[in-house]
């Protein structure tokens, strides 16, 4: 047995609807697992996606491995990728606030790129 929801969600902007959505569940009470707080869950659930891309796909690079060739080495590259992410996400964080602006409106690669920049032309000025 399976729970449908459908529902729709402000756009990002909160000026309009998206198009229809249906959330198929295994969680079957409706009073334990309200519909809306489910469909608002599922929204969270995504952003998480977003962040693997931004490490995977723009942070780390297309065809970029983890080189090194021992399992110490693979834990510390992985750290080295996750502590880079939060500085980048930080500064976005910090952007955003000295303009008024809602964190999730700043790009990530506009950040990246911003970043990369400023290492390459004035080293030492980007600190995590």
């Amino acid at each position: 047995m399976v729970r449908v929801l459908a529902y729709r969600l402000k756009d990002r902007a909160g000026e309009g609807e998206t198009d229809g959505y249906r959330l198929v569940t295994s969680l079957l009470d409706a009073r334990r697992y309200p519909a809306r707080q489910m469909a608002a869950l599922y929204r969270e659930r995504w952003e998480i996606e977003s962040v693997f891309a931004e490490i995977k796909t723009h942070q780390r690079g297309a065809r970029v491995v983890l080189s090194s060739k021992t399992p110490d080495g693979i834990h510390q590259q992985i750290w080295a990728h996750l502590l880079v992410h939060h500085a980048l996400r930080e500064l976005m964080l910090r952007t955003a606030a000295t303009r008024g602006l809602d964190p999730d409106g700043v790009s990530f690669t506009e950040t990246l790129r911003s970043a990369r920049r400023s290492v390459t032309v004035t080293p030492g000025s980007f600190s995590p």
